[in-house]
């Protein structure tokens, strides 16, 4: 069985110190380099927000909006963020402590200033994909487990289009490699996962 480890967003705009910090984000760098090193994936995949400048997600973009409000993209409802994660900037490399030589590809992602992209497979408007379902089919991949930044947003969604987009597919959520931003929101997405078939496990199924 091919296994593939999928890292989402572990990146400097995601830790303490980046511009949309999730509390206590650096912890998941240590259980992912545990989990490269462990010699249990056959492929280690990254993904990586990847904004131009003048992203539509971004309150900056909005007159008089701020960050964590709610405001309208492409006309659809969407939350307006701090800048985070701008092509070629400091916030938007990965966390200097992740193990990035052993990665076997980076998916990029919310390129496109009209939409955003949570999901390392697809936008958020379900319509342009990034090629990560694509890339999984052709190295043969049986089974998946995501990790990473952040449990409400960018983990849930990646790990549920897992399951939708690649039927046949095992698909599971490494709980303690993954940190939220509202606890709330952290305990319906897992409720969301697990409905829809993400099997929770800690990293240390993993490393035994």
């Amino acid at each position: 069985m091919t296994k593939a480890l999928l890292l989402i967003d572990i990146q400097n705009g995601f830790c303490p110190g980046g511009n949309l910090a999730v509390p206590d984000g650096d912890a998941v760098v240590p259980v992912a380099n545990a989990l490269i090193g462990s010699g249990y994936y056959d492929l280690i995949i990254a993904s990586q927000d990847w904004h131009p400048a003048d992203h539509g997600s971004f309150a900056s973009q909005h007159q008089g909006k701020a960050p964590f409000e709610m405001g309208e993209l492409s006309g659809k409802p969407q939350m307006m963020w701090p800048d985070h994660c701008v092509q070629d900037t400091p916030d938007a490399a990965f966390h200097p402590g992740l193990d990035t030589a052993a990665i076997d590809h980076v998916q990029r992602k919310g390129l496109d200033p009209s939409v955003d992209s949570y999901s390392a497979f697809r936008d958020n408007d379900r319509a342009a994909l990034t090629g990560l379902d694509r890339y999984l089919r052709e190295k043969r991949v049986e089974a998946l487990d995501v990790m990473g930044l952040a449990t409400d947003y960018c983990v849930r969604f990646s790990a549920l289009d897992a399951v939708d987009m690649l039927p046949g597919i095992k698909v599971a959520l490494i709980a303690d490699g993954c940190r939220g931003i509202d606890p709330a929101g952290v305990e319906q997405a897992l409720a969301e996962m697990r409905a829809a078939g993400v099997e929770i496990v800690e990293s240390a199924t993993r490393l035994a």
